[in-house]
């Protein structure tokens, strides 16, 4: 198909996407392009009400108990989040779909049901998920709380192109194992997120729908894949929202801009009826889970979703409830004395002073709350990297080109302004192997490899015991998202920080820390380094360069300790927090 044509379904599909805003919601006095900060305009644009201010800024917990005892209705609290998040569209590019217009009808018939029967579809296990436990009237948990999915996951007829034109005008037939879940526990659906095309980016772009830029310094980089999602997370255009992880693509978004985000084990979340890269390639997979402003958030999607034994309707999903035990961390002390690990680098690049300065932030904060803290030396990480990538890359090239050839766009190679404005000549991501590819009995070897280096790594943790002394081994460790914050567009390079937890299936969870601070963020004088990769991050740093950018750590645990990392990650939350407030006296 000529160039042309490609471009001309992109520009049919933009208008589209253009047709669905309100237009009493287009903003007439948007910052400039100038303005890199603009976390602060939904709050200032004028276009929301001191209610719906209010209503937008709650986390899901107050959310859930407010419209639990009827102080919000569902259309109260969906056509306040629709607003805010057509704002941080315009602010940052972060949608793709638009259906808002559905998402009303969906809380009108909410707010219908709970009028006449005094119930709400689709109600959890009876608990609040606020931290108290109280019980809620009713069990009115998920009762029209609105949620934006990344957009690979199907929502029956709306597109999912996942940043591919040849998947333009392709509708969803049904929705995807978790869309129907959802609903049926009393989500209200009404945008879907930008994502790379591909996915095997840590960045977002994509010839449909461009560029998602970071709300906090527009020059950076929202993340990626789920960087649509980070963005509008952050401008709390959505209270709790849908990626995906393969390599980070949830945790780097979340991170970037400041939100929780949790990579769940291979599994937990059913993953069936979504659209994907890489499908048939079974060793590393793609996992589901959930961005918020708050832990509550977190808990509470994972423990709806595993409530309605999602096992029954995906295959691949494991046969496992929520666990209240394990919550409670009884496998861990109970949570009195936890001991962390905290891996300050992995000996292949060191992270710039911003993320340091966080990690230094949270050992001091776990010793002041009264847990220990012990340094986690990396085993083998820069096996376990060459071994993800051999085996996404086994077969990528060819993927990428087989789904781009019906229209003929090119596949992006670079996500730097720069490279998006040469398309025709444009090759394949740097997730790839060289044009010879490898033999199946090669990549067999690989994974081979793979299962062996987990094997030394369920060693190496269990083997901590003797350097806790807790009677444990360690508790869980505490690792930069990336050896950087949120970088320039085009320069993030390096997701092998959130990867190798990828390939261990270890879940890990996101948490907000600072900020860049000019004063205490200071470039600091040169190390011995690692190797050229090491070098060149060290020289990429100047302060002023990632100016307001959030800086995160992410807790991480063993397989399927979902529970526990939550419960550990609001343990370490809270121990920052109080010291945080403590530092302000």
């Amino acid at each position: 198909m000529p160039e042309t044509s490609w471009r001309e379904i992109v520009a049919e599909k933009r208008l589209r996407q253009q047709a669905t805003i309100p237009k009493d919601w287009v903003l007439l006095n948007l910052p400039p392009k100038e303005q890199l900060d603009v976390s602060n305009v939904p709050e200032t644009c004028g276009l929301l009400s001191t209610k719906e201010i209010e209503i937008t800024n709650s986390p899901v917990e107050v959310l859930l108990g407010n419209m639990a005892n009827s102080v919000w209705s569902s259309v109260e609290v969906t056509t306040a989040f629709s607003k805010r998040a057509i704002i941080a569209h315009q602010l940052t590019n972060c949608l793709t779909e638009i259906f808002i217009e559905r998402g009303r009808k969906r809380a009108e018939e909410l707010d219908e049901h709970l009028k006449k029967t005094g119930n709400v579809v689709g109600p959890l296990h009876g608990k609040s998920v606020c931290y108290t436990n109280t019980l809620l009237p009713n069990n009115r948990q998920y009762k029209g709380l609105p949620m934006s999915l990344k957009d690979q996951i199907n929502i029956k007829d709306i597109e999912s192109t996942m940043g591919y034109v040849s998947w333009i005008g392709l509708y969803a037939k049904k929705n995807s194992v978790l869309a129907d879940i959802l609903e049926s526990l009393g989500a209200v659906l009404y945008v879907k997120t930008n994502i790379p095309q591909t996915l095997m980016w840590p960045e977002t772009f994509n010839h449909v729908f461009g560029r998602t830029s970071n709300p906090f310094n527009r020059s950076l980089t929202s993340g990626g894949s789920s960087g649509g999602e980070g963005a509008l997370i952050a401008l709390k255009g959505s209270p709790l929202g849908v990626g995906s992880d393969i390599g980070g693509s949830v945790r780097i978004p979340g991170a970037f801009n400041g939100v929780y985000g949790l990579r769940p084990s291979y599994g937990r979340i059913p993953y069936a009826g979504c659209v994907n890269s890489l499908e048939g390639q079974d060793s590393i997979l793609s996992v589901l889970g959930p961005l918020s402003n708050s832990i509550g958030g977190i808990k509470s999607f994972v423990k709806g979703v595993v409530s309605q034994q999602p096992w029954l309707k995906d295959p691949l999903a494991v046969r496992k409830r929520w666990s209240e035990e394990e919550y409670q961390l009884i496998e861990h002390g109970s949570g009195e004395q936890l001991c962390f690990g905290i891996l300050w680098d992995d000996e292949v690049i060191k992270p710039h002073p911003p993320i340091f300065r966080a990690l230094q932030e949270t050992k001091k904060a776990l010793i002041e709350a009264g847990h220990k803290v012990i340094d986690w030396k990396p085993l083998k990480h820069g096996e376990i990297y060459t071994v993800a990538r051999d085996i996404w890359g086994a077969g990528a090239t060819e993927d990428y080109n087989v789904t781009s050839a019906p229209t003929g766009e090119p596949v992006i190679m670079s996500m730097s302004p720069e490279a998006e404005k040469i398309v025709a000549n444009a090759d394949t991501p740097s997730f790839r192997r060289p044009p010879d590819g490898i033999s199946a009995y090669e990549l067999w070897q690989v994974q081979k490899k793979k299962r062996d280096l987990r094997q030394e790594y369920v060693d190496y943790w269990q083997a901590s015991v003797e350097l806790t002394g807790t009677g444990r081994p360690v508790d869980a460790v505490i690792s930069p998202s990336a050896p950087f914050v949120a970088p320039p567009h085009g320069l993030n390079t390096y997701a092998n920080y959130t990867m190798i937890w990828n390939v261990l299936d270890y879940p890990a969870l996101v948490i907000p820390v600072s900020k860049v601070d000019q004063t205490l963020d200071t470039k600091q004088s040169a190390h011995t380094f690692y190797g050229t990769e090491d070098q060149a991050n060290y020289d990429l740093y100047e302060p002023e360069t990632f100016k307001n950018a959030p800086i995160s750590i992410q807790v991480v645990a063993r397989t399927l300790e979902e529970e526990a990392v939550i419960a550990m990650s609001e343990i370490v939350d809270k121990a920052l927090k109080e010291r945080e407030y403590a530092s302000r006296l």
